[in-house]
């Protein structure tokens, strides 16, 4: 095994005969293995998130809906008058 900038890299062979090994502590330490072929790399192994710690749903069941949220409200949404531009000074030709 090799140290790469951010990532460990492992040979195939390597990764296939410590294959249990390398998944038990990419899931302790949350570092991802690369694994190369030939040098090159062709896969990369990585934790697994848990689906409960995702932001989708992060609040389901722990908000509540305090009245009315469908109904118009009494406020006017349309569009803003613009605002009357200040008269610029005409400049004296020289």
């Amino acid at each position: 095994m090799t140290m790469g900038s951010s990532a460990q890299t492992v040979k195939a062979g390597e990764f296939k005969a410590k294959c249990l090994e390398l998944m038990d502590r990419v899931a302790e330490s949350g570092e991802p293995i690369v694994i190369t072929k030939r040098g090159k790399p062709v896969a990369m192994l990585t934790p697994a998130r848990d689906p409960s710690q995702t932001v989708f749903g992060y609040y389901k069941g722990r908000m509540e809906i305090v009245g009315d949220i469908v109904s118009p409200l009494d406020t006017d949404w349309g569009p803003a008058e613009p605002k009357p531009r200040p008269e610029r000074k005409k400049r004296r030709a020289r």
